[in-house]
């Protein structure tokens, strides 16, 4: 094997964007971490899930601890159905694989579906975590801007008839944070997600439907692009990462049956079955409605006083956006550089994600960064904006 061209084709365009998930702001103590999207550390039930893990070995002595696990991993896989169904996405047990958390999904996905030849697309900004994992499998990546509404399904349509005009092939997938996206918050219109199923109906593309901020509503929940394909053209893939503890490392996949059966042969053996029979006997004790109106309730507050700093602190030439759930705010900043203004910021004690990370050419994205108001308390919140504020006004 000649390894220099190899590393040439496959190792270099994957290192050559400077993207969050090998970066993060170095972030000296006393900052106030408006960078993190974390869950919030009083939300993630330690004890709950300490007293999980005792009752689980009495119970079962050392099968937990065994390759295959605890028959609690079937148990999650019947839970994580009947929530499915809860939120009108009816599926059959053989329609759902459980995963090591939301990326491995994404990666499953993309191993199956994606070569060097397949055109992708993307929302731009998107997950940034995303954008790796696309970039390890294929180079065309196609991207669609986002705006208060979500993904401008209407641009979508005129570069697929484009393509279609010139005789360029057409993207095989399309991935989509469709409910309060990371990094903007901003939520797709029921009118543009029946667009775009309609338009993944006429172009013959598959969606990867990732949700997951989308139990994390602050008023009535949003439809699922999944409840509503009648074509079995959406992937949609879950979490418990947001709404109990990153840890632990539990996502799914709820497709149609042939599909699961492929990305079965692809995950082999990476799997935590002790993670999974641990999060199983945690859902056995908790009443799942109020904990996620507790999650619910405090993460509105938050948003809700980041929202009132902002529109306190912060000078005209600073927009951003208002989610409806979720971890994000996405600031504009008018002839900005918001990589180059990080280290000021930090300085100053606050930090944020710049906005560049989150696009596939970053030269886009300059004039963005992405606050979190998930980890950080209420008072933390007021004042990491403050110092926002102060770095912004000397712009």
């Amino acid at each position: 094997m000649n390894f220099t061209k190899y590393i040439s084709k496959h190792i270099e365009p994957a290192l050559k964007h400077d993207l969050p998930g090998a970066w993060m702001p170095v972030v000296p103590e006393g900052c106030v971490r408006l960078s993190s999207g974390f869950p919030d550390a009083s939300l993630v039930p330690v004890t709950e899930l300490k007293q999980s893990v005792t009752r689980l070995l009495n119970e079962e002595n050392d099968l937990p601890l065994h390759y295959v696990g605890s028959p609690k991993v079937d148990q999650l896989h019947t839970w994580l159905i009947k929530r499915m169904n809860e939120r009108n996405i009816h599926i059959k047990p053989e329609e759902l694989l459980v995963t090591s958390g939301a990326c491995q999904a994404i990666d499953l996905i993309a191993r199956i579906l994606m070569d060097e030849e397949t055109y992708i697309v993307v929302e731009s900004p998107t997950y940034m975590e995303a954008l790796e994992i696309f970039q390890n499998y294929t180079d065309r990546i196609l991207t669609v801007p986002v705006d208060q509404d979500g993904l401008r399904t209407e641009e979508l349509e005129e570069m697929l008839a484009g393509r279609t005009r010139n005789h360029q092939p057409l993207p095989k997938v399309l991935y989509t944070i469709p409910t309060f996206q990371n990094p903007t918050g901003t939520t797709l219109s029921i009118e543009r997600r029946k667009h775009l199923l309609a338009l993944a109906e006429t172009y013959e593309f598959l969606i990867m439907e990732d949700d997951a901020y989308g139990e994390l509503h602050f008023e009535a929940p949003v439809q699922t692009l999944k409840s509503m394909d009648e074509d079995g053209r959406v992937f949609y893939i879950g979490s418990l990462s947001k709404v109990v503890a990153p840890g632990m490392r539990v996502g799914w996949i709820a497709t149609d049956e042939a599909w699961i059966e492929t990305l079965f042969r692809f995950k082999k053996d990476l799997d935590h079955p002790f993670a999974q029979s641990v999060m199983a006997t945690y859902l056995e004790g908790v009443d799942w409605s109020k904990h996620l109106e507790n999650l619910q309730t405090l993460y509105q507050s938050k948003c809700n006083t980041m929202l009132e700093a902002l529109s306190v602190q912060m000078p005209k030439t600073v927009t951003w956006t208002r989610p409806d759930g979720g971890y994000f705010v996405w600031l504009t900043i008018q002839e900005a550089d918001t990589a180059a203004l990080l280290e000021k910021a930090t300085d100053t004690g606050v930090s944020y994600i710049p906005g560049k990370y989150f696009y596939l050419e970053q030269e886009d994205g300059l004039t963005n960064l992405r606050l979190s108001f998930s980890a950080a308390d209420e008072n933390e919140i007021v004042e990491g904006v403050r110092r926002l504020a102060v770095c912004m006004s000397q712009l």
